[in-house]
């Protein structure tokens, strides 16, 4: 066995249940990435897209027969738009570093916080609804384990990561809302380490919602002397 094979197939026991590495790795690397993205910094992103890329793999346990040997299709369709979505915020919020730094102010954060308004909104709740919906039709189609429940995390799970691209304060919300339907889903189907990082990413996004709502109140007179400096 050659050492990729090994890496594939490493597994520990835990609580007599075996598990595989490479899903205890990609939840690490996504909390990395969730913490980052509560930071608003750039690196954010590739270590998040790394995560995705193992978690893929793991979330197909009937095609690639481990241990969890459930198919979540929503689970691993997710880490492949993630990527995608990941690409666009990387070059959003580098685009955003350049221009700080060009400013002078090379230190600042690469997103600047704020509310999706009345308009961001009907974008969540439109894209949420209809979006749950068919997914759902599709992934019952496909056999996915807890349609339903998957076809929010999917959904749910692509709004929270396009929020956090524009800047979004409401991006912290989508993901308790994909939390607390994620953790009873795979407990049930036996990912367990994922289950439990979702437990821990409840705590940093309730974190992550305060720090980026306090950083918006604080940026917004900052905006508004500029403003009239600009005017005056």
């Amino acid at each position: 066995m050659n050492v990729l094979s090994w890496l594939f197939d490493a597994q520990l026991v835990v609580a007599g249940h075996a598990v595989l590495w490479r899903e205890v790795v990609g939840n690490l690397f996504g909390l990395a990435s969730a913490l980052g993205g509560l930071r608003r910094r750039v690196w954010a992103w590739p270590v998040g897209i790394v995560g995705n890329v193992l978690l893929f793999t793991v979330f197909l346990g009937g095609v690639f027969h481990t241990p969890q040997d459930r198919d979540l299709y929503g689970q691993a369709g997710r880490q492949v738009f993630f990527v995608a979505v990941a690409v666009y915020g990387w070059v959003r919020w580098s685009q955003a570093r350049r221009a700080a730094r060009d400013a002078g102010t090379p230190d600042a954060p690469a997103v600047v916080p704020r509310w999706a308004g009345w308009s961001g909104w009907v974008q969540i709740l439109l894209i949420g609804v209809v979006g749950t919906v068919v997914c759902a039709r599709v992934f019952e189609a496909l056999g996915s384990w807890g349609p339903w429940a998957d076809a929010w995390i999917f959904v749910g799970s692509l709004l929270a990561t396009y929020g956090m691209a524009r800047g979004w304060i409401e991006f912290w919300l989508i993901w308790i809302a994909v939390d607390a339907v994620g953790v009873p889903l795979l407990l049930s189907a036996g990912y367990y380490p994922s289950a439990v990082l979702y437990l821990v990413y409840a705590g940093v996004v309730v974190s992550g919602f305060v720090v980026w709502w306090r950083a918006r109140d604080r940026a917004e007179p900052q905006q508004v002397t500029a403003a009239a400096g600009v005017s005056g």
